[in-house]
């Protein structure tokens, strides 16, 4: 497995929290086939409205979706938009308590109008007062208390009044002093504000605005973000260039520049919200940034082929890494979904679909044999291939030699295979089930009652077949005489 798969695989591990300027987002959606005879404008034809959060509230919903645990602190007001999203908020975090509520303010509400896949118009009804003192000591009192039992904090600025100067000053030291990451999401021009912060994550219109300067290619991109770290006590920026990728500063001279990793764009609401939340939980499990902003650029492009306020979940990361590793290489890795679509369709043609599996590592004689005996007893064949974790959980911590990815190019690449699986189990018979084989293969080391999924196999009248051994031939024994 990749680098970047493990740290996706363990973001679940991660608690964040969230403390910024929430927001009630509610979407209209509709379809459009005149234009108004009091306007040259559409109507929009009304089927259904939502409402999730917004803002700072995506940010933690950007978090949850990934798998980790997120802790969220914020302001609203007294109001019905107010209520509402208390309410959204414990459905979503599972804890309210972190949202205070300031009598006489007004919560900031978003409506998106959306005909098909186009967004037609947004009405806001805005806040951007600062909060009260009274308000801002109740958040920093709620974040200090949930300090102790998280991995990093975001600061999510929008610019409606919750993240003061000085309480932003207050939470940056708060969450220094216990050792934890700080990442801001920013707004305005002057960054000197964030000072002591370890990343800010401005856009690239952002980044021109607080600098002054340009920001139209890779040098400039440079200047700029190295600028605002010396100029305001940053430890580095992130900053988002839209489909020009997403640049990597550190105060300690590291530069990196990521291509765009989005196919489509359909709808960019919402993409700097996934990318920070995304670029956080990583550091919470203690990734380093330049492969937590990697993570965040995928994420990112991910995110903006769907439409509205939306999220991006760990699977679809992962699904998204291995297409990217595969893209230039023979379509035949397929995901779990993906494998029981295709057996459903072979069999609808008549095919007789065969499966096998191994961890493959170090491809040899006696594993070609295999597969071709196994392609020989059906149409097609499947083959399931252990993850980098599940072959070190049975053969060892050396083991694999060569990734999964690696494994996954060299099987997709020969005749006798026609789908290749990755399963991060110990034994494929979750796979198995899924694909309800009709000819289960595994070599003749083996007894038939010894293989797993043969009852299974068996009981819907599969047959399963152990194919004959190459003799001397084994991964372990080409390690060892490596070694010699």
């Amino acid at each position: 497995m990749s680098d970047l798969a493990r740290h996706i695989e363990k973001l679940a591990d991660a608690t964040v929290l969230c403390v910024g300027d929430v927001m009630l987002d509610r979407f209209v959606y509709g379809s459009v086939d005149r234009v108004s005879p009091e306007a040259p404008i559409p109507v929009l034809r009304i089927e259904r409205e939502t409402a999730m959060l917004g803002g700072a509230g995506n940010v933690a919903a950007n978090v949850l979706a990934l798998g980790a645990a997120c802790r969220f602190v914020s302001v609203v007001g007294n109001d019905a938009a107010g209520a509402e999203l208390r309410r959204l908020v414990a459905e979503t975090t599972g804890d309210a308590g972190g949202v205070v509520v300031e009598p006489g303010r007004q919560t900031t509400e978003k409506t998106r109008f959306i005909a098909g896949r186009q967004q037609l118009l947004r009405a806001d009804a805005e806040t951007v007062i600062p909060i009260a003192s009274a308000s801002a000591e109740a958040v920093l009192a709620a974040v200090r208390a949930v300090l102790p039992g998280v991995g990093a904090m975001i600061l999510s600025d929008y610019g409606k009044g919750v993240l003061t100067a000085e309480l932003t000053a207050a939470l940056i030291a708060a969450a220094r002093e216990a050792g934890l990451p700080v990442v801001v999401d920013p707004k305005g021009s002057d960054y000197r504000r964030y000072r002591g912060a370890g990343v800010v994550t401005p856009n690239r219109k952002e980044l021109m605005q607080a600098t002054g300067m340009p920001a139209d290619d890779d040098a400039d991109v440079t200047a700029a973000c190295r600028h605002l770290i010396e100029s305001c006590g940053l430890g580095a920026v992130v900053a988002t260039r839209s489909e020009r990728g997403m640049s990597v500063v550190t105060g300690g001279g590291e530069v990196a520049h990521l291509p765009a990793e989005a196919r489509e764009v359909f709808d960019v609401s919402g993409a700097g919200d996934t990318a920070v939340a995304a670029l956080t939980t990583a550091l919470a499990t203690g990734v380093e940034l330049a492969d937590a902003a990697r993570l965040a650029n995928l994420a990112a492009g991910i995110v903006v082929g769907k439409v509205g306020t939306a999220v991006v979940r760990a699977p679809e990361l992962l699904e998204t890494l291995h297409e990217q590793q595969w893209r230039h290489g023979e379509r035949k890795v397929a995901t779990l979904a993906e494998a029981v679509e295709c057996a459903e369709r072979w069999r609808l043609r008549g095919k007789r679909v065969g499966f096998t599996n191994g961890c493959f590592d170090l491809l040899h004689p006696g594993h070609i044999s295999l597969l071709t005996q196994a392609r020989a007893a059906c149409d097609v064949l499947v083959v399931g291939l252990n993850s980098d974790e599940s072959v070190q959980r049975l053969k060892g911590p050396t083991r694999p030699v060569q990734a999964e990815t690696a494994r996954a190019t060299v099987l997709a690449s020969l005749s006798s295979v026609d789908l290749v699986v990755i399963f991060g189990e110990d034994t494929p018979e979750t796979l198995i089930r899924a694909v309800r084989p009709d000819v289960l293969v595994k070599g003749a080391d083996y007894r038939v009652d010894q293989v797993v999924g043969a009852d299974f196999v068996h009981s819907y009248g599969g047959k399963v077949m152990l194919a004959e051994l190459v003799a001397g031939q084994s991964t372990t024994n080409t390690i060892k005489r490596m070694a010699g």
